[in-house]
């Protein structure tokens, strides 16, 4: 069993946020949210473990508040 990481995990974060605004450039507001469903389900397959993709949940329900 693994836990969800939350600490800075990866070089060039910033490099990462541009791509995916260009990614969504252009895009209208229903377009948008279809590609981020899309990108949650292709990097929760690559994740592949229920109890992170749990803590995932939480962790992203908590900063909604």
């Amino acid at each position: 069993m693994s836990d969800l990481i939350l600490t800075p995990n990866f070089d060039a974060a910033d490099d990462f946020y541009a791509d995916l605004l260009e990614t969504h450039e252009g895009l209208d507001k229903p377009a948008s949210d279809a590609l981020n469903a899309r990108l949650v389900l292709v990097l929760a397959n690559h994740i592949g473990d229920q109890q992170v993709l749990r803590q995932a949940l939480q962790a992203a329900a908590l900063k909604g508040t």
